[in-house]
């Protein structure tokens, strides 16, 4: 059954790529993002990847809502046009706030950060800690080799089969929103629920 996403964290490099596909990529997932009336989340920075989709949602009259830890503020990479700006002491804190705020989750070519951000919101599904879709925009095939990486994973016994697919892909974002709206959790989680942490 689908459902309404209103809100989605978008995780995305601080460096915007050696290539324009990504610029482009990360525009037109703002643009979709505000046509469909769905509010950015993101981590806050005015910087690369991060302050391009950003900008992009702004200049579109979307919402912007920003969740920077204090140490980057205070490093002046903070966006100051932002719908709503939260300034946390952590990134540990960035990253729980922004999965609190989040009905959906979808990384961005991005690096290590991004994908550090990407893994523990798969955890936590896999886990049953949340229900909600985790995503990559895999702009000219940047997620292929986390994807088979995936796949190995699971034929090697490491990930079971109902949680390989928790981690949605496509290279379109309207259809990557569909898939997004429709996606069911697994029955199943791991080891705990949502009641037991």
């Amino acid at each position: 059954m689908s459902k309404k996403l209103s809100t989605i964290c978008v995780y995305c490099g601080a460096n915007s790529g050696f290539s324009p596909v990504y610029q482009d990529a990360a525009m037109q997932l703002a643009d979709t993002l505000t046509a469909a009336n769905i509010a950015l989340v993101y981590g806050g920075s005015s910087v690369g990847l991060m302050g391009i989709i950003a900008d992009r949602v702004l200049a579109q009259g979307g919402r912007v809502i920003g969740v920077i830890p204090q140490a980057l503020v205070d490093k002046e990479l903070a966006h100051e046009g932002l719908t709503e700006l939260h300034v946390v002491p952590s990134m540990h804190a960035r990253k729980a706030k922004m999965a609190e705020l989040a009905d959906g989750f979808i990384a961005m070519p991005g690096g290590m950060g991004t994908l550090e951000e990407l893994f523990e919101m798969l955890t936590w599904a896999q886990l049953g800690l949340h229900q909600k879709s985790c995503a990559v925009l895999n702009v000219d095939g940047y997620y292929e080799g986390l994807i088979s990486f995936l796949e190995n994973a699971t034929s090697q016994g490491f990930i079971r089969a109902e949680h390989r697919h928790l981690l949605i892909s496509h290279d379109e974002p309207e259809q990557l929103l569909a898939l997004m709206e429709n996606y069911e959790a697994p029955q199943q989680p791991k080891w705990i629920s949502a009641n037991e942490t």
